[in-house]
C-alpha cells in the first residue's frame, strides 16, 4: 500500500481517535490498562511512521474531560502511563517535538511537570510536532476562547464588529499549528466524541474497525490512500475543482 501513496500529497497535519484499547485487553481476557499499554507501543510505531513519510502534525486523542468519569484506578494507571509513557527517547530519536492541548488544572501535578519538561525539552525538535490531547474537550476549548473574546470585548480591547474566524482560531489551544486534513477513527466507532470540532470542519474522515493496538503502519497507509482518493472540494464544484488542478 505505501508504493501506492503520492509522496508529494501527504497530510501536513493528522488528527486521530485512537479508540479500542480497553475492548482490545478484554478480547484477551485482560485487563483495560493492559490494553493502553498496548496503545503506547501503536503510538511508538504511527508516530516513527508519520515522521518518515514526512507528516508535520500527528494530534492524538489520548484523554477526554469526560474520560475523568471512568473508574478512579483506570484513570490511575492511565495518567501512570503518561508518566511512564514520556520517558521514552521516541521524541529525540525522530526529532519530534512534543505539545500538549487540553485542560491541564485537572491534571495531577507530577505529570503536568513532566508534561512540561518534555516540551521544553523537546523544543527544537523539528521533524514532525507530535501534539497529545490531554483532558481535552472541544466544547469546552470553544467556550473557553468565546469568554476570552468576551472579555476583550468588555474591556474595550476588541471591537466585536472586528471579530473573525481567525479571532477565534488565535485563541484556541491549537493556535499553534494547521487544521487536520485527515481525521482517523479507530475502533469501530462512527463519532467524533468532542474532539477538534472547530478544527475538523474541512478535514477527510476515516473510520476503521481495527483497534487501536492492532494498528499497524499498513493502516495508515490505508488511511492515507484513501485520503488521497478524495476531491477535496471546499464548497466548489467538482468542475471548478479540476479547471484549477489543470492550471
Amino acid at each position: 500500500m505505501k508504493e501506492l501513496l503520492d509522496m508529494n500529497r501527504i497530510p501536513q497535519h493528522i488528527a486521530i481517535i485512537m479508540d479500542g484499547n480497553g475492548r482490545w485487553a478484554m478480547e484477551r481476557g485482560k485487563d483495560r490498562s493492559f490494553g493502553h499499554q498496548a496503545g503506547v507501543d501503536a503510538v511508538r510505531r504511527i508516530t516513527s511512521e508519520c515522521t518518515r513519510l514526512g507528516v508535520k502534525f500527528l494530534t492524538l486523542y489520548t484523554f477526554s474531560t469526560e474520560n475523568w468519569n471512568r473508574p478512579a484506578d483506570e484513570v490511575a494507571a492511565l495518567m501512570g502511563l503518561v508518566l511512564t509513557s514520556l520517558e521514552d527517547e521516541i521524541f529525540m530519536k525522530n526529532n519530534v517535538r512534543f505539545r500538549v492541548v487540553g485542560d491541564r488544572s485537572r491534571i495531577p501535578d507530577t505529570v503536568n511537570k513532566k508534561l512540561a519538561e518534555t516540551e521544553e525539552h523537546t523544543a527544537k525538535n523539528d521533524a514532525m510536532t507530535m501534539v497529545v490531547a490531554l483532558s481535552y474537550s472541544s466544547k469546552l476549548e470553544l467556550t473557553t476562547a468565546t469568554k476570552q473574546i468576551a472579555q476583550e470585548v468588555k474591556e474595550g480591547k476588541l471591537d466585536v464588529n472586528s471579530i473573525t474566524e481567525e479571532t477565534i482560531n488565535e485563541r484556541l489551544w491549537t493556535n499553534f499549528m494547521p487544521d487536520p486534513e485527515l481525521l482517523i477513527r479507530t475502533g469501530g466507532e462512527i463519532r467524533i466524541s468532542n474532539y477538534l470540532l472547530w478544527q475538523i470542519a474541512y478535514s477527510e474522515l476515516y473510520f476503521c474497525d481495527t483497534y487501536w493496538p492492532d494498528f499497524m503502519e499498513e493502516d495508515l497507509h490505508k488511511a492515507i490512500y484513501s485520503y488521497q482518493s478524495r476531491q477535496r472540494r471546499f464548497g466548489k464544484t467538482e468542475a471548478q475543482v479540476e479547471a484549477e488542478e489543470k492550471k
